[in-house]
């Protein structure tokens, strides 16, 4: 009970303007207080959660992409995206538009954050939106949305969170995210058409440019992809660790900027102490997610909440909509990164008790088949054959076909642990989507203010009514990937 009453008291807390790394941290401290009718805990507690919290190494990667992000606007690289898409879509209806969600995912791939995304972008593309005439609410709008890209394109930092707090693989995470980054990029281009289409008079053209300027502008790009390639490439290529690469990529943009005369010893003074205070910030939510969730351990409510999860008898897929709804409407309230530290130690041992059937036992033996096949295996032909038909037909194999086989890890517990791996990425992803969609929801989305600030003649009327058609183009595309787990699960390997 005193778990489920502290969840108001956070609340009355936020909304007293208590930021949320303190609140967090005070209703834990409290609680703790309460529950063991002790104060001496509590404090032996904060001394050693707060090392524990800020030597976990896997951490040090969310100073490393912040200041990958300063050092890649110090570059000019936010320019160069945007003048690169522009100068291939600039003269079709709604391209200048079209142009900045592109170079919002491109800014994305190196910056991890979804404010510093639409607040780096929104300087560049808003100024040019403004010049061919392009509305103000629809202009907004637009940059509003593109900015979401930022924590779901990889790298991410609030993917790097999520992979911490649930022990999942960082680099599979943003493997994970890829496909529905790609596939939230291109809604919100659709979406752009569909609106140009409805409200002709909100858009402009430019003129269009000769081939060779679109070459020059591509090829101006090419230190995005340089970090890109070498950050991400590197990770999947095992050729460092997620944390390794964060650091190469700040090395890597800050030689680029430098080289482009953007970084000097005052701006890098300045990158530094802007990274030092958001990982500060960052920092401290954390440790005070970390102190409230020790009392919600305390109380035994996540535990409690799988418990009577388990023995409802309602089907997963409800309860996992419930959830997302519930993301949804909190999304409207509070920042990203936030809201993973305060709910996912709730809700990630909701969805462990849950069997979405991901991976069946066929889909096991037939991947571990497959590596036996490429593996060049000497066996008998009609062996293979018979095991082949077996799969093909969704047959499972007998014990004595894989011990003849000698098919490794296709027991019941291999196939629990990948289920399980692949729903927390499978989770975490829509999850991320969920609460970028609540980032644009009127009337109290966090990035439609970011934008409306840089833009004080637009009035927050006008970008909601235009913020509606990319919140359409999330919904449609959250359904589909709840509808099919393999468009984010294709690229992770069984």
């Amino acid at each position: 009970m005193i778990g489920l009453l502290s969840f108001p008291a956070l609340l009355i807390l936020i909304f007293l303007r208590v930021p949320i790394g303190l609140a967090m941290f005070v209703a834990g401290l409290v609680g703790m207080i309460i529950v063991t009718g002790d104060a001496s805990l509590p404090f032996a507690r904060l001394k050693a959660e707060t090392y524990s919290t800020f030597s976990n190494y896997s951490l040090s990667i969310v100073p490393m992409f912040l200041l990958m992000g300063h050092f890649a606007t110090l570059g000019g690289m936010s320019q160069a995206l945007f003048h690169a898409a522009s100068s291939f879509l600039g003269h079709r209806k709604g391209g200048v538009a079209m142009a900045s969600v592109g170079a919002c995912a491109g800014f994305g791939a190196i910056c991890g954050s979804s404010l510093a995304t639409a607040a780096t972008m929104s300087r560049v593309a808003l100024p040019e939106l403004k010049r061919y005439g392009y509305a103000g609410g629809f202009s907004t709008a637009t940059l509003a949305a593109g900015g979401t890209l930022g924590i779901l394109i990889p790298p991410s930092v609030v993917l790097v969170i999520y992979a911490i707090l649930t022990e999942q693989n960082i680099a599979k995470l943003f493997l994970a995210a890829f496909i529905p980054g790609i596939l939230t990029a291109a809604g919100y281009m659709i979406a752009i058409s569909v609106y140009v289409r409805l409200n002709p008079g909100s858009a402009g053209t430019r003129p269009r440019k000769p081939y060779s300027e679109r070459m020059r502008a591509l090829i101006a790009v090419w230190p995005v992809l340089l970090v890109f390639i070498s950050v991400v490439g590197g990770i999947y290529l095992g050729w460092f660790t997620p944390t390794e690469g964060a650091a190469v990529g700040a090395f890597g943009t800050g030689l680029i900027a430098w080289l482009a005369g953007g970084l000097n010893r005052a701006t890098m003074a300045e990158s530094f102490y802007v990274t030092a205070r958001a990982t500060a910030m960052i920092f401290f939510i954390v440790l005070g997610a970390s102190f409230y969730n020790g009392f919600l351990a305390l109380t035994q409510l996540p535990q409690e909440a799988a418990a009577w999860v388990g023995d409802s008898g309602y089907s997963p897929w409800v309860i996992l909509i419930v959830i997302l709804c519930f993301y949804l409407l909190l999304g409207c309230l509070m920042d990203s990164l936030s809201m993973i530290l305060l709910t996912i130690p709730i809700f990630w041992p909701v969805i462990q008790e849950l069997d979405f059937a991901l991976v069946s036992m066929v889909d096991l033996q037939s991947a571990r088949f497959d590596t036996l096949m490429a593996s060049g295996a000497d066996l008998p032909a009609v062996l293979l054959a018979d095991a082949q038909t077996m799969l093909v037909d969704g047959q499972e194999l007998s014990r004595e076909i894989t011990r003849e086989l000698g098919l490794r890890g296709v027991s019941e517990g291999m196939l629990n642990r990948i289920n399980i791996e692949r729903t927390a990425i499978w989770f975490g992803i829509l999850v991320l989507i969920v609460v970028e969609v609540g980032l644009i929801t009127p009337p109290v989305g966090m990035n439609l203010f970011v934008i409306n600030a840089m833009d004080r003649e637009t009035p927050m009327v006008e970008t909601y009514k235009a913020i509606l058609y990319f919140v359409a183009s999330d919904l449609v595309r959250v359904v589909i990937l709840v509808a099919f787990p393999i468009i984010t699960l294709m690229l992770i390997p069984i």
